[in-house]
């Protein structure tokens, strides 16, 4: 049987960690060490994720991944994983996305802290808040919601305010 030359792109898809790897074609024809057929770069549908398209589109499906946002004009696309990949062609098995290392873990008994909400941290470093410098002028309106949340949240936070 005649190997399959698609495959690294397989293999590439395989070991990446994140959800969404955006490619351009020359970029794909780079790990598959060849050319891409004259049908990739002319009909959209060369693209879809049907897996009786083309043997390449079985390959970025096994590898668990489907494809979004094709761009014919630019020539890119992304690849967003959907699944963990099929048996037999990876190295690391079904880890992936499902991977027991990023599951959530509810706290065991008496490890919580006492007079804090569970959430408390849950985000902590995925945004930071500034404090409102003194040279900023007061809301117009001092009634209204937007002022009396950020009043709120000064107080809580900052220990600013009444």
């Amino acid at each position: 049987m005649k190997p399959n030359k698609y495959e690294p792109l397989g293999g590439f898809l395989r070991k990446q960690s994140m959800s969404r790897v955006p490619m351009t074609f020359s970029e794909i024809e780079g790990v598959i060490g060849d050319r891409l057929p004259n049908s990739a770069y002319r009909h959209r549908p060369w693209w879809s994720n049907n897996p009786s398209n083309s043997v390449m589109t079985k390959v970025w499906l096994d590898a668990g991944f489907q494809t979004e946002q094709v761009d014919m004009s630019s020539k890119k696309l992304v690849f967003k994983r959907v699944q963990a990949p099929s048996q037999g062609g990876s190295s690391r098995g079904n880890a992936g996305m499902s991977d027991v290392t990023h599951e959530f873990k509810p706290a065991e008994a008496g490890e919580m802290k006492s007079g804090r909400h569970p959430l408390i941290g849950s985000m902590k470093g995925t945004f930071t808040l500034v404090p409102p410098s003194e040279t900023e002028p007061p809301p117009e309106d001092p009634e209204s919601w937007e002022a009396l949340s950020l009043a709120k949240l000064d107080r809580l936070l900052f220990g600013r305010g009444e």
